[in-house]
């Protein structure tokens, strides 16, 4: 389809600050998680004549100062912004844009921008399960440089309860299918997301997961409820119990405790109450003593107040 004027809101990690947005697609192709904002939205693919028509007017504006009508505004400004070495492939799911597509898309973005250092782009296990190391390589090989997976947890009851659609074993070969790949690795996890039922089980399990995946990026972020989901309709009937703050990094603490991994591991994200980040495992005890320190003194004030806090 395509999208025309109309333009998705910009979701990204918080690494890709400084990309040019370009979107292939509108919402996630499992759109089926509890907790989303994608919950039960379809999928859209924007036509590929669209896409290329976007980055001829794209390398127009930042090759040659010229400005092309079919330029979407808010691209424009970002354009006119950007400091030319990243590309974010839009939306919550672009690996599922049909393969051969893709392909074409990554050529035209190397045809038009010689000097691009990296494209990125989230993934569902999903889809990567789908994918074959070959394809993947030669997606790398295009330019495709890190690839964000949500794994949210670890621990197998709470991904079926929040509807993940995968095990934690598959997520653990989703990902492993894109180290082999050679395609730079960053995943997420929801602190929070087993609720007091399952917080320990959730922290431990997840650590677990974590240390085999092994990711060169790995970060946190804190389960915060999206309006009309139904995670929202189970905290409103009594059915999930939300975590307090300090109980969130208690669920922290005991999930870095058991991690095993090379990263780098951060919450800056925004939904977090306290901005941590380190190589592991070099600066693990660090990061464990700041913990430590918080949480004994229970002190509000060094938490990030939850009105400043953000999806």
């Amino acid at each position: 389809m395509r999208f025309g004027r109309e333009r998705p809101e910009i979701v990204r990690p918080p690494s890709e600050w400084r990309s040019y947005y370009l979107p292939i697609t509108w919402g996630c192709s499992h759109a089926g998680c509890a907790f989303c904002r994608w919950y039960g939205e379809k999928l859209k693919i924007r036509d590929l004549e669209e896409i290329e028509e976007e980055i001829r007017a794209l390398s127009l504006l930042r090759n040659h100062g010229v400005y092309a009508p079919s330029l979407h505004p808010v691209a424009a400004r970002i354009a006119i912004e950007w400091d030319g070495r990243r590309i974010f492939l839009q939306d919550a799911d672009a690996l599922a844009y049909p393969y051969e597509s893709l392909l074409e898309i990554l050529k035209a973005l190397r045809e038009h921008f010689p000097s691009l250092e990296r494209v990125g782009s989230y993934a569902t296990p999903q889809i990567l399960l789908r994918r074959s190391v070959e394809q993947l390589r030669k997606l790398r090989e295009l330019g495709l440089g890190i690839l964000y997976v949500g794994v949210e947890s670890g621990d197998d009851l709470v991904l079926e309860k929040v509807g993940k659609g995968v095990r934690s074993e598959e997520i653990v070969e989703a990902c492993r299918k894109v180290k082999e790949a050679g395609i730079a690795l960053s995943v997420t996890v929801i602190l929070g997301l087993g609720g007091k039922e399952r917080s320990r089980e959730h922290a431990l399990r997840t650590a677990e997961v974590l240390s085999r995946i092994d990711p060169e990026f790995a970060a946190a972020l804190t389960l915060m409820i999206v309006p009309g989901t139904p995670l929202e309709r189970e905290v409103q009937e009594g059915r999930f119990s939300l975590l307090s703050p300090f109980e969130i990094l208690e669920e922290l603490k005991l999930m870095l405790e058991n991690c095993d991994f090379s990263s780098f591991f951060s919450t800056m994200h925004a939904s977090n109450y306290l901005p941590l980040r380190g190589r592991f495992p070099q600066e693990k005890g660090k990061l464990l003593s700041i913990l430590e320190e918080v949480l004994r003194r229970r002190d509000p004030g060094l938490l990030r107040p939850s009105f400043l806090r953000a999806l």
